[in-house]
């Protein structure tokens, strides 16, 4: 974990605000050791607490930002509703993970936070954080190779795929001792290229996680990961990074309804304009989920917040 730190610029001068859960989750005590062993000054906050946490962010200079994407974003609306100026708080870094999020999340976190985010992979059953982490760069997350040796396979087929082609990461552990861990299926989709970074590390990069092989929504035949839907939402201005996705099954045809908040400005606009962005937003998620979906847009702050990670899905199909 410390050297994963480092690649986000990490040095025993900072301030690490550690807000991964510190239960049984193994997030909050492999940041907490990993920022340890650099010399950092970590800051054993937890998730939750809100307020407090952007007092603590005033109060210690609090220079590095760990915790889930989603999170992240809550912290950056809360300022702006408190009156919180971010750019005048010494944040230079963001590490987040523990949930998928795509590269436009990452522009809202950049902009909101005034930071550079990037992006963090691990799972507990292999180490916890640190299996993989992006560098400046951010074109994929380097792979730790000297402990995990990665594979993709087609989870249909259980058979490897090739280099660049997106199939589901299995690991093995190389230098865990105690339980060493054999091909493990990581349920997570993504691909692996292992083309010499623009940083000069040779490690094999996996791409940015897509979905999961398990939380893959099936509708009408066609494969939905969440995350596109995502993608398509946060192209369009006047949205809030927050939504919900409803899926039902009404008259034996599956229906997909997307709860999308808007800014108080769209909320408080004329109908007429509400229902352009609706369709434009309709449009969107059709061009890159290829099926028609209904398009609910609620008042700010009214879908539910999530201190760790966010419930994007509620599928309410009985299958």
């Amino acid at each position: 974990m410390a050297r994963a730190l480092t690649m986000t610029g990490v040095h025993k001068s900072d301030k690490i605000q550690n807000s991964y859960g510190y239960g049984l989750f193994t997030g909050g005590m492999g940041v907490h050791y990993g920022g340890q062993k650099i010399g950092a000054t970590v800051i054993p906050i937890s998730a939750g607490n809100t307020m407090r946490q952007l007092e603590i962010m005033q109060d210690f200079e609090t220079t590095v930002l760990t915790c889930t994407p989603s999170y992240g974003l809550y912290l950056a609306e809360v300022a702006e509703n408190e009156g919180i100026d971010t750019g005048k708080l010494k944040l230079k870094a963001g590490c987040f993970g523990a949930e998928m999020w795509t590269e436009e999340m990452r522009q809202e976190l950049e902009k909101r936070l005034n930071i550079s985010a990037q992006n963090i992979y691990g799972l507990t059953e292999i180490i916890g954080p640190g299996v993989a982490m992006e560098c400046s760069i951010k074109k994929g997350l380097h792979i730790f190779e000297d402990h995990f040796y990665p594979e993709i396979i087609d989870p249909q087929t259980m058979k490897q795929v090739s280099d660049g082609e997106n199939g589901e990461l299995v690991l093995t552990t190389l230098t865990r001792e105690g339980m060493p861990v054999i091909r493990f299926r990581t349920r997570d989709i993504t691909a692996l290229n292992r083309d010499i970074c623009e940083c000069g590390r040779t490690q094999v990069k996996m791409d940015r996680i897509t979905g999961r092989s398990d939380d893959m929504l099936k509708i009408r035949g066609v494969i939905v990961f969440p995350s596109q839907i995502e993608k398509a939402l946060l192209k369009i201005d006047g949205l809030e990074p927050q939504y919900q996705i409803i899926v039902t099954r009404p008259h034996h045809l599956d229906e997909i309804e997307v709860m999308v908040e808007t800014s108080p400005a769209l909320f408080s606009d004329e109908v007429k304009h509400v229902e352009e962005i609706k369709k434009n937003i309709e449009i969107k998620i059709h061009n890159e989920i290829g099926l028609r979906v209904n398009i609910s847009l609620v008042e700010p702050k009214s879908l539910p917040r999530s201190e760790g990670k966010a419930v994007r899905v509620i599928d309410k199909r009985n299958l």
